[in-house]
């Protein structure tokens, strides 16, 4: 049986190191810190990731794009959140909605956040009024409040577009 939404959601943390280069969203943002991990360690858009591929029951980013796998070494995650788009689009799935929070005690996020919008808009290609990303402190509390690293969340509305009123 078809049915016409399906709701995904995912999750992602990376830890924060010295004279790495910070990317959150496809936007490189100016700090003494950046995420390290095995791709460019984009949580934002890898929660983002982990909601679509979930929302479409096509399994999460670590069964699709394997950190043991030389190719996806240092990937600019953006390729990947598009190989994604198309996957579900492939699969009759197109995204209604998307909200994110990204959880950083530092730096200050909101002067990036269109940016952010912006760019995902255009890789999902979905109109930006759709999508919704918050940026929120974790107030000093936990290894995110001692800036240890930094965390996002991300849940995703996906429409089948092969749904069939009849079928339901």
């Amino acid at each position: 049986m078809n049915y016409p939404f399906y709701v995904g959601q995912g999750f992602d943390i990376h830890q924060l190191i010295f004279g790495y280069q910070l990317k959150i969203g496809g936007v490189n943002i100016p700090y003494s810190h950046g995420l390290i991990g095995h791709s460019d360690a984009d949580v934002l858009i890898h929660a983002i990731i982990d909601a679509l591929l979930g929302a479409a029951r096509l399994g999460d980013i670590g069964s699709n794009f394997p950190d043991d796998n030389i190719q996806y070494k240092d990937i600019d995650s953006r390729i990947i959140l598009r190989e994604t788009a198309k996957k579900i689009n492939s699969n009759g799935f197109k995204v209604v909605n998307l909200d994110t929070t990204i959880h950083a005690q530092s730096p200050r996020l909101s002067n990036y956040i269109n940016s952010m919008i912006n760019n995902i808009s255009q890789d999902l290609e979905v109109d930006a009024r759709y999508i919704n990303i918050k940026a929120k402190t974790n107030e000093n509390l936990g290894h995110i409040g001692r800036k240890e690293g930094i965390s996002a969340n991300a849940i995703v509305l996906l429409a089948n577009n092969n749904f069939n009123n009849e079928n339901a």
